[in-house]
């Protein structure tokens, strides 16, 4: 059996969805199953119409939010959900929307990015994750 890692995305803003999806695209090379459960602004970036129209970084570092823009633009590294896409290719990673998130949102399934898997409850996200090695907030 596959050792688990568990995130927990709360945050919408793009300095923060780089880091989920490089961190699960690691995990899941290095043979771990990947569950993310995406909630509130984490779960609001995930809509289709936020993927490619998102540019906000977290208020600390916004300052440094243009710079870095350009600076990824000129390396070359992909969108933060492509590096997502592939991580699910490589492996086990799943993407669960919070369902209370969900409903006081007023969101459809047919709202969200292709690469989220189903729609749970907290309850259904613990138990997926209660035997997972690593737990990520972020």
């Amino acid at each position: 059996m596959a050792e688990k890692l568990a995130i927990v995305l709360f945050s919408g803003t793009v300095d923060k969805l780089y880091p989920v999806s490089i961190i699960a695209s690691g995990a899941v090379a290095m043979g771990m199953e990947v569950d993310i459960f995406a909630t509130f602004w984490g779960l609001n970036a995930l809509r289709k119409d936020m993927l490619t129209t998102n540019m906000k970084i977290s208020k600390e570092f916004e300052e440094m939010g243009q710079f870095m823009m350009q600076l990824m633009k000129q390396k070359n590294v992909p969108p933060w959900y492509e590096i997502l896409k592939k991580a699910k290719e490589l492996g086990k990673v799943r993407v669960h929307a919070c369902a209370m998130t969900f409903d006081l949102m007023g969101m459809k399934k047919e709202d969200l990015a292709d690469f989220v898997d189903d729609v749970v409850a907290v309850g259904e996200f613990i138990n997926i994750v209660r035997d997972a090695k690593i737990t990520l907030f972020i």
